[in-house]
This record gives C-alpha cells, structure tokens and sequence, in this order.
C-alpha cells in the first residue's frame, strides 16, 4: 500500500512542478529543507517534540499549547514545523525563543522523511489539526515515537475523501497513539476511519484558549494609531477572505455606508498573501464599478509607508501577515470569509475572543461544532444559503442592521465571550494527555 502511496505522490509531484515554477516564492520556499536537508541540530540528551503546524491558523491555534509545553516539559525540547511560508514566516517570529529549531516539513517521500527524522530524533510528534501524512507517520513510529493527533478536527468532506481509501488510511491510524479531537463529531468521523476508539479523546479547541501576546497588543496599539480607528466610526472587518469574498465585501460595505453617518470603514484582509495585489486593485477599480454605491470612498494599504491620510482611509487593505489577530480589538463587525463559498469557512474563533459581533456565510462546515455552540448561545450571526445573486443583500442586511443596531453590536459580543470562557480548558486537558503520553505524572 506505501508503495501505491509513493507512486501516487510522485505523480501529483510532477503534475504540480509547473505551479511550483510560477509560484516559485510560494512553493519553492524552503525546499533544501522539504527534501530533509536541515540546519546543524546539536542533541544534548533530552527527548524532542516535534509539532507540525501547517500554517498561520494551526501556528496560531498552537499558541497556548507551546507555552504549557514549555513550562511542563522543560526537559524537552521543541522543534516546531510548518507547510506554508506564510505559516512558516508566523511561526519564526512567535515561537523565536520558545522553540528550538522552526523549520519547514519534509515533503512525504521515503528519502526525505527518512532524513528529517534522523536529524531530529523526535521521541513525541504531534500533528496539529488532523495531518496525515501516511510516510512521515509509519517512519516515525518504526524509529520510536510516540505519535499524537492534537487539536483534531475532521470535515465531512474530507472524511468522504478519506473514506475512498479506508483501509490505508486505516493501517496508518494504526500507527496513532492518541488522538484528542475538537468534537464529538470530529471524533466519531475520525473512529469510522478506522482507528481505535480507546486511542481518541475530546478534549475541545485550543483556539478557545487564545489571547493576545504582548507583541500583539503592541501592534493594535500601532494599528489604531496610524489609522484612527478610535471608534469614532465603526470599523468592519472582511477577515480571511477568499475569492469573489472581497468584492461581495465591497459591494455590501458601500451600500450600507452610503447613507450611514457617521461613515463606517472597511478593513480587508486576504486570506492569502499571493492575492494582496490583486485585491488592491480591486479596490481601487471597485470605485467606478455600477454596483457600487458608494464611489468617494479612499483607499489604503497597511503595507505602505504611514502618511496622515491614513486616519481618514474609508477602506484598509490588511496585506501584511500575522496581524489579523491584532486588528479584532479595534473591529465593531468581523465577517469571517472562505463561508460564502464552498470552502468550509475560517475560524470564527479569534474575532469572538475579542468580543466582536461576528457574521459568517453559510459554508461552515469546517467549524461545525463551533459554529453550532455559537448559534445555539445567539453569539453569531449566520447568512443562509442562497443564491448567488443574493448574497451581496444577505450581507449587506447583515452589517447594515449591526451598525444601526449598536446595543445589537454589543449583545453578540458579549455573549460571544461567554462562549469563550466556557469553552476554555482544552490546552490543559491536551497537556495531561500528552504527559502521560510520555511517561510524566502529577508528581515528576
């Protein structure tokens, strides 16, 4: 079956090599490292973790868990991985001083996982957010390891998928330790794939657990200042969005500031950095489009140098990463996008821990039991699924009805805290787990 495996992946790797040409920033980053080619690692005695993140929502949500990793198991050290460069470029800067060696993941060929596992010696490796990697898994299990899902989570689609293959993907489960899963519903899909159900735990989303690092607070401070956003006019957040999600902003974010006094501003932020320049031109040319209502509006980008017309700036572009979380603060409304399309939605998590009123699309099965503790506590707002042609009204009735309506405003917010707060624990409920994983116990 690994065999099968190769082959398959080797065949995708070669049908992929033109993307990686034309997106080389992208894609050949760190690529003496993805072959299992690694800077110096001095061991010293003491067992190494290995995390993988795949890149800034999982690098964010392994916040809290690094720091109890640090302050429980100091006599470990941490390695911490990533997939993407954006996730790549986070978690260098988060994790600098935490971690011992930030690096890229090694593609799954047998030469190069092979090496990587060599090099770092890993007695732990937890995957964050379900990663399955069939040859990195089966190495590292015959070389020692204890393997750990951690965070897990478990779309219906991507169970589907896995299902088409389940006894592979089920010899590879084989290999899990443990298994500590957002939901119940992670969870069970996760079981009927074939692991054991005694290896699998629920024990929440580590996302719950996330506040603002003082590095952060330093930024939403910068933020506010370079830009006036001092609540004089509301600010709204088109967050993590994905294409045609910005034009669907603009469209409704002018049809409700049309009118609206004092003006509200809007904040764009792009889901993915290769699309920054794209989208600032859509800004730019949305001015003269017909459907826009509202064509005075001024424009900036965060990533330009500061001038006093920022303060005034009615649209923001946010073309800069690891910021967003830096923004929620200063965000009357957050729109969290990849959910007015069929791509499963982004986490509502992180505008809700800031206490903002928050609207989704429909597409949210990527959050599931998340979205649906959120519906059920009147802590978001969700658009319902329709037709294309209507979503731009489904939205623009959204946030125009939350900035007439600020006791409304405050209301979602507040209840969204609530549902934080009682859904915090998850970060201490993965360390038990993973300290007896280990070998560790109340008393060491």
């Amino acid at each position: 079956m690994f065999a099968f495996y190769s082959i398959l992946l080797s065949l995708g790797f070669l049908l992929m090599s033109p993307l990686f040409l034309l997106r080389r920033e992208k894609y050949a980053s760190g690529l003496n490292e993805r072959r299992g080619n690694y800077p110096p690692f001095l061991h010293d005695g003491r067992p190494v973790i290995w995390l993988h993140c795949v890149s800034v929502g999982e690098t964010n949500a392994a916040r809290p868990l690094v720091e109890e990793i640090k302050k429980n198991l100091r006599d470990h050290r941490l390695i911490i991985s990533t997939t993407t460069k954006t996730g790549q470029d986070l978690a260098r800067k988060i994790f600098a001083g935490k971690a011992d060696a930030v690096v890229y993941f090694p593609f799954d060929f047998k030469f190069s996982v092979r090496r990587a596992i060599a090099h770092f010696k890993p007695s732990l490796v937890l995957l964050l957010e379900t990663e399955i990697w069939p040859r990195f898994i089966r190495e590292a299990k015959q070389n020692g390891s204890k393997i750990a899902i951690v965070n897990g989570r478990l779309s219906e689609r991507s169970a589907s998928r896995y299902s088409m293959v389940r006894p592979f993907i089920s010899r590879v489960l084989a290999d899990i330790d443990l298994a500590l899963m957002q939901g119940s519903t992670d969870a069970n899909r996760l079981i009927s794939l074939g692991i054991q159900s005694a290896k699998v735990e629920v024990t929440g989303n580590l996302k719950f657990d996330l506040g603002l690092a003082e590095a952060e607070h330093r930024i939403t401070g910068e933020l506010r200042e370079r830009f006036a956003l001092d609540g004089t006019r509301p600010l709204v957040v088109a967050a993590s969005t994905h294409e045609p999600e910005e034009r669907y902003a603009l469209e409704a974010f002018c049809s409700a500031a049309v009118n609206a006094d004092p003006a509200p501003r809007l904040l764009i932020a792009p889901r993915h950095p290769e699309r920054f320049d794209t989208v600032a031109k859509l800004i730019d040319q949305f001015r003269a489009d017909p459907a826009n209502e509202w064509r005075k509006y001024t424009f900036t980008r965060r990533s330009r140098e500061g001038t006093e017309q920022d303060k005034n700036a009615d649209v923001i572009l946010l073309d800069t990463v690891g910021e967003l979380r830096s923004v929620y603060p200063l965000a009357d409304i957050v729109f969290v996008g990849g959910s007015l399309i069929p791509h499963g939605g982004q986490s509502i998590l992180e505008p809700a821990a800031a206490g903002t009123a928050v609207i989704t699309g429909p597409h949210t099965h990527n959050f599931t039991d998340a979205v649906r503790v959120f519906l059920a506590n009147q802590a978001l707002i969700q658009l319902p699924e329709t037709r294309n042609e209507i979503i731009v009204d489904d939205l623009f009735d959204a946030i125009s009805d939350l900035l007439e309506d600020e006791d409304r405003r405050r209301e979602l917010g507040r209840n969204a805290l609530s549902v934080m707060a009682a859904n915090r624990g998850a970060t201490t409920k993965t360390l038990e787990h993973l300290k007896i994983l280990v070998g560790r116990t109340e008393h060491d």
